[in-house]
């Protein structure tokens, strides 16, 4: 992936950003705004990192329990996006001597399209991810506890795993004021836009932040923030994630014998039980538009047997488990399920972070590392996440 390291800010900004330390405010401190803010503050720039709720609350998408990161895409940006992700994940664990990722191993179970798998492989080979192919009669071999029924395809990511995720999107906000970075915990919305310049942000005491740049990492708030910009290319959808609780005494589905895994064909995915919290499983379908600020959080009951149904079918000693625990969360969904990180068309000095459609988590820092070198200058946006690609 070719960058360009010359300036690529307009000439009276670069002058400005030469001479003075630039101050960025960036809106939203998830997984993508808090690692821009604090690759933006490691570069060098003067940031203020603002959220109306605080880091992975519990209506953010980058909030609950964990998150999986892996690297089966068949798209080779997110490939190297999530090796260098789970790079820069290990760095700042070692860094801040805080656990941020599990190491379980992530399975990818096909049923009928091995499309995925058959793209992927030659992909992960080429950026050194380390996996291997089973057959179903080696992968029951290995995991007796999953029923393979149905199953044609089988691939194993071994430095795969999960993420603990609001306690992570915390541990990046509290290095970022560690390393002097300012965070304000209050509601803020884009300013005017004048001679393609926003200026300034309303906050919501009624005051101004004003910055030489902005970040608006808003999650499922980016198309109501920019209607016209983004307006419906972000839409929120509705997904349930429930916790069963395992048989006393039963190992075989702890995180340290149990890997991580993906049945999304049969739409769902799930995490071996994190902090003992249960087995997770979580639901991968039903696009239902959610409204993350207002709408109702609560489980439906019909949405809650079907996975039930899937949990003893594919693992049969968790037949009839008690739940132990549910949340309702969001996707915020583009059109072709790809990131947007790109220039506001109309203000040269605004970029927007956001469309993470289920799978933008795992890349944080690498989306963060990306952005703060777009706006600083260092990098040129790349087509295939640009805001562009949905006039073509």
């Amino acid at each position: 992936m070719k960058v360009t390291r010359r300036s690529l800010l307009p000439a009276a900004a670069a002058v400005a950003f030469q001479t003075r330390k630039p101050h960025v405010a960036v809106v939203g401190a998830g997984a993508f705004g808090g690692w821009t803010a604090l690759h933006l503050l490691r570069l060098g720039a003067r940031v203020t990192l603002v959220d109306a709720w605080g880091p992975g609350n519990s209506r953010a998408s980058s909030g609950g329990e964990t998150r999986i990161i892996r690297a089966v895409y068949a798209d080779r940006i997110y490939v190297q996006m999530t090796v260098r992700a789970l790079q820069l994940w290990r760095d700042n664990e070692a860094r801040w001597n805080q656990r941020l990722y599990r190491r379980t191993g992530f399975l990818r179970m096909v049923t009928k399209d091995d499309s995925i798998l058959r793209k992927a492989a030659p992909l992960m080979r080429e950026a050194g991810v380390a996996f291997e192919e089973l057959t179903p009669a080696e992968a029951r071999k290995r995991y007796p506890q999953i029923n393979f029924e149905g199953v044609s395809g089988i691939l194993l990511e071994k430095e795969a795993g999960f993420l603990t995720a609001r306690r992570n999107c915390e541990a990046v906000v509290t290095a970022f004021r560690q390393e002097g970075g300012e965070y304000r915990e209050i509601e803020a919305r884009p300013g005017p836009i004048q001679a393609k310049e926003m200026r300034g942000l309303a906050l919501g005491d009624g005051s101004r932040l004003a910055a030489d740049r902005y970040v608006f990492a808003c999650g499922p708030w980016m198309g109501k923030l920019f209607p016209e910009v983004i307006g419906a290319r972000i839409s929120p959808h509705r997904k349930e994630v429930y916790f069963f609780g395992v048989p006393a005494g039963e190992a075989r589905f702890s995180e340290d014998r149990f890997p991580a895994w993906g049945d999304l064909e049969q739409h769902y995915y799930g995490v071996p039980g994190n902090e003992r919290r249960g087995f997770k499983v979580g639901e991968d379908a039903q696009d239902v538009p959610f409204d993350p600020t207002s709408g109702d959080r609560t489980p439906s009951p019909g949405r809650l047997e079907a996975a039930r149904a899937y949990l003893g079918f594919r693992f049969p000693a968790l037949r009839g488990a008690p739940l132990v625990e549910a949340r309702v969360c969001q996707y915020e969904n583009t059109p072709d399920r790809h990131l947007i990180i790109d220039r506001h068309p109309l203000a040269d000095n605004v970029w927007l972070a956001g469309g993470g459609s289920g799978h933008g988590y795992k890349m944080g820092p690498a989306v963060g590392e990306r952005m703060a070198e777009l706006v600083l200058g260092k990098r040129s946006p790349d087509a295939f996440l640009s805001l562009s690609r949905f006039s073509k």
